[in-house]
Formats: C-alpha cells, structure tokens, sequence
C-alpha cells in the first residue's frame, strides 16, 4: 500500500482539525476506539491524568525533554512516569492545541515560555532548559520532527513505529549523525522485566534449541473512521495494524529468537463495505524462517478477539509469555523439561526504565540499546512483509532487513 505523508505545511495547517485526533494513545490497544465526543474539541483526552501538584525538582544533571504531542499515551503513560525517572524532568511542551498546553503546562509547571506551537517548535533551539525532546506524534510527523529536533541540537527519543519508510528512517539516522545527538526508539519492552527475563532464558536456551515462534496482538476496533481515528488513516498510520500493535509481535520474533530472518511470506486482509478499514488491513499474519531452520508465525488483527501473545516452543519445553507486551499483567511461565512460572519484576518500570536509560545515553555518552538503525531494521522487514501479501511470494531479506533483489 503506497503511503503518501502529509507534508510539514499541511499538517501546521491542519493542526486545528487535527488536534482532537491526536488525543488518542500510542501503542495501547485499547486506544483504538474513540468516540466521537472525544474528537470533538475536547482540550484533553478522556480520563487523562494530570498531577494535583507540579512534579518535584529533580538533581541537577537532570536532563530537560520537550513533550511532543499531548495525547493520551503522553499524558497518561509517559508524563507520569518521567517523574520516577531518575535523571530527567519535563522542561517544555508542545501541541497545536492552545487550551491543551495552558492546562497541561500549568499541571507540570512548565513555563509558558517553554510552551511552544507545532508551527513555532523551531523556536527550541535557542531553549538551553530542553536538551532533548520525546516525539509522541502520527506516524507520518515522526521524520519531520525528529529532523528538525536535531536541526535545533536537541537529541531524540522517537515513538515506535520509527516512520512511515526505510527512506525516513535513514534521513532520521543521517541527521542523528549530523548533528552528533542521540537517536533512540521507545522500543519499551527492552526494558520491561519479563520480556527481558525471556530473552536471557532464550540465550541460555532455557527450552533448548528453538524450532518455532508464535506471536499475536489483537484486538476487535469499536466503530470508527479514517477521519476519527488517525491509526485507520493510512496517511498518518501506514499499513495498519502491523506498524502498531504487531510490531511488538515482530520484535519479540527478533529478540527472542536472538536472529534475524532469511525470508518472509505474508498475506494481508481488507475487508470490503467496512468503514473502519477503508484505508488500512484489518489483518496481517507473515511466517519468518530464520537462518538457524527456526520458524516465526506472526499475526496482528484490529478486528479479532483481544490477544498480547508470545509463545518459543523448543526442543525442550515452551515459553509463554501470556499478556506478553502490555504496561502490566504480564505472566511467564515455561512448560516442559524445565518448567516453572516466573515473577521477575513489575512491569510497570519499563517507562521509568525506558527514559533512565535515554538520559544515561546522553549525560553518560553510553550506547543506546534500542537506536535508530533498530527501528529502520524493523520498518524494512515491515516493507518486506507488504512486499510478500502485495506479490503473492516469499521474499528473501539480509540482515539489516532489506529486502533482496
């Protein structure tokens, strides 16, 4: 499906009809559904969260982050959780939304000179209180912000999918390495115990040697439009629901696997006379054979019965991750040879995880464990799996992800 993103002008133009749209979160499943109340000029999502008092003052090596995007995975997941950060605090905000950022920068404490515009974001440069910006945007607005955060010297920590195509997310990287600043995916799972816990079982081959790989994120979407919801627009989302809530399904594949794919085959669903999938798949499913003769069945639905799955049956036993990828309620249990349930840690400090580990980055000039060259890897194999259901035929992929002639 060929994107077509909107340019920098139409969206600062746009803003206003665009405002409500942003309102709905990044990476939950339960996001998918917005009424249109909530799109109806509301300054803040429905059930937003805001502090009774301004967070507290961090120490002062604490680093300064621009909030780009105040919908509701901004407000309700991250901003919380940037006061358990150790080292890091909310120095400035940005929204198309007037209301939106009074409200918002009053709770925070923000100044209201550090409360910027989409238009006049460029601003930030001569800001020395914000040394970094988390972009919480569309999709399709990742690259562009994220070029122009590194224009105006600041480093990035970017909201998965990385971009709408491997070109943006290769200009995103060239700009990185301009402008000497970091560039970090907000792959959170990287930093959340269980997932983390998994990956160590599966490099001590804790169910011996893996012969297949099972993920699927699901989830049946309320009734909703393009112009509702801006996951159903293919402009602003990509493909559907792969680039979001399967992408998890990909990344475990990768990392629990610990290889990367020598092909993929893949088929796509689009339902006709549906209004909520006139732009986007409702379904994707793709099988990645690994070097190592192991197999990897994804599937991801925006019209299926809930499911956050992840399952590594080996010679020895099976792993199941059981909610897999959540903000919580995570189970992990292994059968088999070696079985046993497992309680590594809450899940919940995978945000405060995700965010110390930014500013260390930064502050500590220490590598970045899910960088840019991750999301471009990922949005290639994404570009492969399309390439698969769009041709009918297995594709051959190295590994860095492109796809082979």
């Amino acid at each position: 499906m060929p994107h077509t993103p909107l340019s920098r002008r139409s969206f600062i133009e746009a803003t206003g009809a665009l405002a409500a749209t942003l309102t709905t979160t990044t990476a939950s499943a339960a996001s998918l559904q917005s009424t249109p109340a909530q799109l109806k000029g509301l300054p803040l999502p429905g059930g937003a969260r805001l502090p009774a008092t301004p967070p507290r003052r961090k120490r002062d090596d604490s680093l300064g982050i621009a909030i780009i995007g105040l919908g509701g995975y901004a407000l309700n997941q991250i901003m919380p959780r940037i006061d358990q950060a150790e080292r890091m605090h909310i120095s400035a905000l940005v929204s198309g939304n007037p209301d939106k950022l009074r409200q918002v920068g009053d709770a925070y404490g923000v100044p209201t000179d550090a409360r910027y515009s989409y238009a006049d974001f460029d601003k930030i440069a001569a800001d020395d209180r914000t040394q970094a910006v988390y972009v919480i945007l569309p999709t399709a607005f990742h690259a562009d912000f994220t070029l122009r955060a590194f224009a105006a010297g600041k480093h990035v920590l970017c909201e998965k999918p990385m971009a709408l195509s491997s070109a943006e997310c290769e200009a995103m990287i060239a700009a990185s390495r301009r402008a000497n600043r970091k560039l970090m995916i907000a792959y959170r799972c990287h930093f959340e115990p269980y997932n983390v816990e998994a990956m160590r079982l599966m490099r001590d081959k804790a169910v011996g040697t893996i012969r297949l790989i099972r993920t699927e994120q699901s989830y049946r979407a309320g009734p909703t439009t393009p112009a509702q919801n801006w996951r159903f627009n293919r402009a602003l989302a990509g493909g559907g629901p792969l680039e979001d809530y399967g992408l998890y399904g990909l990344q475990s594949a990768l990392y629990l696997s610990g290889e990367m794919p020598e092909s993929i085959s893949a088929t796509t669903f689009q339902p006709k006379g549906d209004p909520r999938f006139t732009e986007i798949f409702a379904h994707v499913a793709a099988q990645l054979r690994f070097p190592s003769g192991a197999v990897a069945q994804l599937a991801t639905s925006y019209d299926s019965a809930g499911a956050n799955l992840s399952q590594v049956r080996g010679t020895d036993g099976t792993l199941i991750l059981d909610p897999a990828t959540g903000y919580g309620g995570q189970k992990m249990r292994i059968e088999g040879q070696n079985a046993r349930d497992f309680t590594p840690g809450d899940p919940n400090t995978q945000f405060a995880g995700q965010l110390n580990h930014f500013t260390n980055a930064i502050r500590d000039n220490s590598p970045i464990l899910t960088p840019g060259e991750m999301g471009l890897r990922d949005i290639r194999l994404i570009e492969a799996i399309y390439a698969s259901a769009r041709t009918g035929r297995t594709v051959t992929v190295a590994p860095d992800g492109r796809m082979r002639a």
